[in-house]
């Protein structure tokens, strides 16, 4: 019975270069992941802000990202407020069951330190060169970023401690250079203030994932405040983003997607209209996991052997495929030409074996022969 191919050549190559260039995606996957957490807002009144970047700070080393790989910017630190009747500690609910400030916390950038040129300059990586480690976004073209920003904002600003503004049109710019100097692979802005969703408007750099608390001339909320403390302690967007986050995604081998979480939004409990966009991002949502922003990488193999010698035997598989396609006719030949050539070899092997028989053969005669003649030519001389 024979196989009749009916699929037109160039449809299978074409079919097998798209294998090919997926696998070739597959092979060259992110190889870092670091965070950014931005507050910009100053005062007691705004200490919301300062619990929403603690929060994903927690978050984002909770999955594993070390704090060697995160630029924390806080433009006041509440917790040394004397305002606060709990010095030296920070709480995003209402119970305190968690001291979000604690002893283990790396601040990069603290107070007048954060600033809109700081900000550019660190993701630019324009900073001086006396600047140390920690105050630099030391990232490549296989780094994932995750950019938090948190404050007061509105269209297509936002404020930084209320004596400046950076706008829309300052981060996309930005992040346009970020990609022109092979900065980042992939990257995750999320921002909590008013009129959010207007912050990512002017982006136009690929590889961008982008989400914010509200749209144009909306207003976005707290989600509640502590009576002791006096003052709100989270903003209502944050806090949901977070209670995903906590009650799904438990450490860094999550299966959760980032259309998982943007499926979790309700406008019912954040009280405005979040927003997602995804046309710069060239991945579907529902294969982008968490983690990928969230976590930390994680390379594992698998009974020794890792992902480039998988890769590497399917892309042979596919090459061995794709000339059997393209050339049965050939490909019968040379199976042949290969079955002839073992024959031939097994002969030639016969025939060395059945030489070397009759050589050994021939030695031992001629030897008993020289034997005799000296036998006899021996026996002449003897006396009769």
């Amino acid at each position: 019975m024979k196989l009749r191919i009916t699929t037109p050549i160039p449809t299978l190559l074409f079919t097998l270069f798209a294998l090919l260039l997926q696998l070739s995606c597959v092979h060259s996957q992110h190889t870092s992941n670091w965070a950014v957490l931005v507050s910009t807002s100053r005062f007691w009144f705004n200490y919301r802000h300062l619990a929403n970047v603690l929060s994903m700070y927690r978050t984002v080393k909770r999955l594993g990202i070390p704090d060697s790989q995160i630029i924390l910017m806080l433009a006041d630190d509440v917790a040394c407020n004397p305002r606060n009747v709990f010095p030296a500690s920070v709480f995003n609910n209402a119970d305190r069951g968690l001291d979000l400030y604690g002893d283990n916390i790396e601040v990069d950038y603290r107070g007048y330190e954060v600033t809109v040129e700081n900000f550019i300059r660190l993701l630019t990586d324009r900073v001086e060169p006396d600047t140390p480690r920690s105050k630099r976004l030391l990232t490549d073209d296989r780094s994932n970023i995750f950019v938090y920003m948190t404050g007061h904002g509105g269209n297509e600003f936002l404020k930084f401690q209320d004596a400046e503004e950076i706008s829309a049109f300052d981060i996309a710019d930005a992040f346009e250079q970020m990609w022109e100097k092979k900065r980042y692979h992939q990257m995750l802005f999320m921002i909590d203030t008013c009129q959010a969703n207007t912050m990512y408007s002017k982006f136009y750099s690929p590889n961008i994932l982008a989400t914010g608390s509200s749209k144009l001339d909306q207003s976005s909320y707290s989600h509640h405040a502590d009576n002791d403390v006096g003052v709100a302690v989270i903003d209502r967007y944050t806090y949901y983003n977070l209670e995903f986050l906590e009650n799904n995604v438990k450490n860094a081998s999550s299966k959760h997607t980032m259309k998982d979480l943007f499926d979790s939004y309700d406008t019912k409990k954040i009280h405005s209209d979040p927003g997602v966009r995804t046309d710069l991002f060239h991945r579907n949502l529902d294969e982008v996991l968490i983690t990928d922003f969230f976590g930390n990488v994680q390379n594992v193999e698998t009974d020794g052997v890792g992902e480039d010698e998988k890769w590497k035997v399917d892309v042979s598989e596919l090459a061995r495929l794709a000339a059997n396609i393209t050339s049965p006719k050939k490909q019968q030949k040379e199976i042949k030409v290969e079955e002839l050539k073992g024959k031939a070899e097994k002969k030639i092997s016969a025939f060395k074996v059945e030489e070397k028989a009759s050589w050994t053969q021939g030695v031992v005669g001629a030897t008993a022969l020289v034997a005799c003649a000296l036998a006899w030519f021996g026996g002449s001389f003897m006396p009769k």
